[in-house]
């Protein structure tokens, strides 16, 4: 299966900060055996994330896209809107599993708005931004995604 990695934090993308979240994604997707076909930080810019996200989707370039930050409560965050802005169909039960997962350990999950959902044959997905609470969402969530693919590609992953 073909991932892509979108890191949704400015300071990532300027270089101020590492991105930790995004290589967390990419060591547990190559596990799985995933081909990353892209992994970038972009600035957290609702009009930004959304283009790339749509090129991503419509360029058939990925399977799975996952992106990691911007999904919280600062004034800056828009990962969920920009993911809504280019969905076809959105997949509820995904970010409802992943919260109801975290929920368990750090009730501070519940502030989290990720989205999920498909355009064209691509699922896109956003997951936290904190590395640990990523580690523990993709690590829950990743058998379903999997299978998810598959049934959106018919049957079928490339």
């Amino acid at each position: 299966m073909r991932v892509a990695i979108i890191t949704a934090s400015t300071d990532v993308y300027k270089g101020i900060e590492e991105n930790v979240s995004g290589d967390a994604i990419k060591e547990i997707m190559e596990e799985a055996g995933c081909e990353i076909t892209f992994m970038r930080a972009l600035p957290l810019d609702r009009e930004v994330l959304s283009t790339v996200m749509q090129r991503m989707a419509d360029s058939h370039l990925t399977d799975l896209l996952l992106t990691t930050g911007g999904a919280g409560l600062g004034p800056q965050d828009c990962t969920p809107e920009a993911t809504m802005d280019v969905v076809e169909r959105p997949v509820l039960g995904i970010p409802e599993a992943m919260r109801a997962h975290t929920m368990s350990m750090t009730k501070r999950s519940m502030l989290n708005r990720s989205a999920a959902g498909i355009r064209k044959d691509v699922l896109i997905v956003n997951l936290p931004g904190k590395p640990q609470a990523v580690k523990e969402s993709l690590r829950y969530l990743l058998p379903e995604l999997m299978h998810a693919v598959e049934v959106i590609q018919g049957g079928t992953i490339l």
